[in-house]
């Protein structure tokens, strides 16, 4: 058991998020729950965390990147999502909760990949 040098940070969806999805054209669960949202939301590793303030600025430096994954994750239409982005909507979207320590259970090595988002507009970066 190992102690990772990053906390945690999660990225639980709100009632506007949930509202979006319903409103999507094709089968989207009449079901679906912010519960069912929340069990499985993103996680994401973030610098250690001194104080949920320092956290919630590391992250929302990200905000546009993340909610724009969140959307597209759901969505590959960027015309069926929201027109204006800003940190304020992301914070009414997605609930951050911060946890500050990690703890490592695998006995794997732990392994990185890059992160390549998804070329929604067929534009090659």
């Amino acid at each position: 058991m190992f102690e990772v040098n990053r906390s945690l940070a999660l990225l639980r969806p709100q009632a506007p998020f949930l509202a979006w999805l319903k409103s999507l054209p094709g089968a989207i669960d009449p079901q679906l729950t912010l519960e069912t949202l929340a069990a499985d939301c993103n996680a994401l590793l973030i610098p250690p965390a001194d104080d949920y303030d320092s956290a919630r600025r590391f992250v929302l430096q990200s905000y546009r990147q993340l909610f724009e994954a969140e959307l597209a994750d759901w969505c590959e239409d960027q015309s069926l999502w929201p027109q204006n982005i800003s940190p304020n909507l992301f914070q009414q979207w997605f609930k951050l909760e911060i946890h500050s320590v990690l703890t490592d259970l695998a006995t794997e090595p732990l392994e990185r990949e890059a992160f390549v988002p998804l070329d929604l507009d067929g534009r090659a970066d």
